[in-house]
């Protein structure tokens, strides 16, 4: 029996009454990085109440503060890390006058989000999460999304722990190597999805569940990507690969 990796991705944006099941207790640790918040407010501010662990970034803490207004204290992260570049300085003193823990991370070989999850997955004082939620990981600067991209592959070898990327209206994830089912029956998902062969070329991927199925296919720069696939009506998508690949997904 081929065993499988099961993923939600929209659990985190559902209602507990929306949720399967096995999602309701879920614990989410959720990371801002440096992108204007935008039309994802409404989207952060739920995340933030439901999530048992909250860590800015530097320039995140910014984006946070320019936008919750008063409620600033709602809003409060469990830490913030970073280099500190990307921060004013009366926003990191008012945040160290709450009692927020601020973490620098001066190490220029990596990105601040990539230091950022370190911190979250070897502090063993930091609450217990089921899964890691980074919000405005899309969007602007295109070297600084695909930097967001390859931070997910530096945490896989942390974690085995779902890692999501998200936006106002989309999601990302790394697949890895083996069987996945991924389940799509929260209302949030959009109308489109895609398989994206980031990292290396895919050699073999079999997948139900979508309009334009793949049967052992192959993806690869060049050759085929699988974008602005959709679903088929089932509540599940399917996904049997022998190499890491990213999915990606609408979202309402």
């Amino acid at each position: 029996m081929i065993m499988a990796t099961e993923w939600t991705p929209l659990a985190c944006l559902s209602s507990r009454m929306q949720r399967n099941k096995a999602d309701k207790e879920l614990k989410i640790a959720l990371i801002v990085i440096n992108m204007p918040l935008g039309g994802m407010i409404d989207k952060f501010k739920n995340l933030c109440n439901i999530a048992s662990v909250k860590s800015y970034t530097d320039g995140g803490s910014s984006q946070v503060f320019n936008v919750v207004g008063e409620e600033q204290e709602k809003y409060l992260p469990d830490y913030i890390s970073g280099d500190f570049d990307s921060v004013d300085p009366d926003i990191l003193n008012f945040y160290k006058e709450k009692g927020v823990e601020i973490i620098p991370t001066p190490d220029q070989n990596e990105t601040d989000l990539t230091k950022c999850l370190r911190i979250l997955i070897n502090n063993k004082s930091i609450s217990e999460f089921d899964q890691i939620v980074v919000i405005n990981a899309f969007g602007g600067r295109l070297d600084h999304t695909m930097a967001n991209m390859e931070s997910m592959f530096h945490i896989t070898k942390l974690t085995n722990k779902p890692l999501y990327l998200m936006s106002e209206d989309s999601m990302a994830c790394l697949l890895m190597p083996g069987y996945h089912i991924i389940r799509v029956n929260t209302g949030l998902e959009g109308e489109w999805c895609g398989l994206i062969p980031i990292g290396a070329r895919c050699t073999r991927i079999t997948t139900t569940g979508l309009k334009w199925n793949l049967t052992d296919g192959q993806l690869e720069f060049g050759t085929l990507v699988s974008t602005s696939n959709t679903y088929d009506g089932s509540e599940v998508v399917t996904i049997e690969t022998d190499t890491t690949v990213l999915w990606t997904m609408g979202v309402k």
